[in-house]
This record gives structure tokens, sequence and C-alpha cells, in this order.
């Protein structure tokens, strides 16, 4: 059977999944982690694509990428980064093969309804394992570039995130409140959802933009190339 393309809109962010081959640990030092994180964001300028959060899980990886006007750029980034990550551990264990999942998973996300909300979802991850009791301890999301002002040189700050207020210390303090809010169940399970079968991440009229603006009729029940109207 052969395999559906995946829908990636132009301009528009992306939640990314990707995982290690059989859940397996993909980041054990400080080094791995740190490999991974300078060659995303070297190859998010080389692409011309925009991070706006990110977290880096021991076994596992989530992103919100922006892949620009090209939308062959989110499959060249993942590509050249999984890619350049499998060589690097493969030498360092002197072993051979694959180190992710065959596949990524990815879910175009609507800005105006749900891209501060998977944001929130993707840096609240090490609290929600356990891993931390507080999301500023933990050293490989995007979460203290955005909530502690840290320098990070992944992160591109979305026009939602900039909204937060005027200056960067209004906007940490006015996000961190958000990250930390009580969050509704259904916003959970629409986001993780949407990501693992490849839907839209957005409401009805979302998808009805995105028919209009692209000329084309796209599901928001599953992957599939978008049909021609």
């Amino acid at each position: 059977m052969p395999r559906q393309s995946r829908i990636v809109i132009p301009n528009t962010p992306h939640h990314i999944v990707q995982r290690g081959h059989n859940r397996k640990t993909v980041f054990v030092s400080d080094d791995d982690y740190l490999y991974y994180r300078d060659n995303l964001a070297d190859f998010k300028k080389q692409f011309g694509c925009r991070v706006y959060a990110y977290c880096l899980m021991t076994n596992h990886v989530h992103l919100v990428v922006d892949p620009g006007e090209d939308v062959e750029s989110l499959a060249l980034l993942m590509k050249r980064v999984a890619g350049r990550q499998t060589r690097y551990v493969n030498r360092l264990e002197k072993r051979t093969g694959s180190l992710w999942e065959g596949r990524y998973k990815s879910s175009p996300i609507s800005s105006k309804e749900y891209l501060l909300a998977c944001c929130r979802y993707i840096e609240l991850n090490p609290l929600r394992a356990g891993i931390v009791s507080t999301l500023a301890d933990y050293k490989w999301s995007s979460y203290r570039c955005k909530a502690e002002g840290k320098t990070d040189d992944l992160v591109d700050f979305d026009g939602n995130y900039l909204a937060f207020g005027r200056n960067e210390r209004e906007r940490a303090i006015l996000y961190k409140d958000y990250v930390q809010d009580t969050i509704p169940d259904y916003e959970w399970k629409l986001i993780r959802e949407a990501v693992q079968r490849g839907q839209l991440t957005g409401s009805s009229c979302f998808r009805d933009e995105l028919t209009e603006r692209l000329g084309v009729r796209l599901s928001s029940q599953g992957p599939g190339r978008p049909k021609k109207k």
C-alpha cells in the first residue's frame, strides 16, 4: 500500500513529532542534545524555516516549524537534521542502522486558534513526564527562551507571542502565566490526535480557509494529498 502524502501548507506552522526507532533513547548526554539543537538552528536558516517551539525528550522530539514559501523545506530540514544525528550517534556507538522511526508525524496548525496552545503543549512535556518539577529547570526546550528570557538562537517569535506584551520582560511574564494556566482537556486531545493522525490542528473554519486560499479541497480526517477543486 503506497504511503499517503503529508499535508504541508506554505507559510503555516506545523506540529512535528519524531520518535526514536522502536521508541529507544535518542539523547543520552548533553552533547547529544546540543548537537541536535545546533544542527536544527543551522538548517532552519539554510532552508528558510522558522522554529516557534521545540522540546527534545530522551526518545523523541516535538517541534513547531513554519516552512515558509517552499513546502519542500520542511521535509529537507527534518531529513538533514535526522540524518546528521544518526551518523553522529552511529559513529559514537560504533553501530549502524536508523536512529529514528521511518517517518516523522506532522500537522498544520491554525495560527489564530492553536499555535500558542501547541507551543504550550510541547513545552509542558518535561513537566508532564515528571522529569522536572519546574519548567525553568529543563534546558532542552523553547520555554526558557520565551518565559525566562534566555538567549536561544533556535527560537523564532511568532506574532501571537509578540502580542503578549510591549517588551521582552512583559511578554515573558504573560507567556509564563499562559503556560501555567489551566488547560482544557479537549485542547490536549485535539492537539495530540491531530499530529498522530496527520490531521489539521484547527477548526472546520481553518479547513475552509485553507481550501479557499490554496484552491484545493482539504480533509481534516487524516493525511493525504489535497484534492483539486
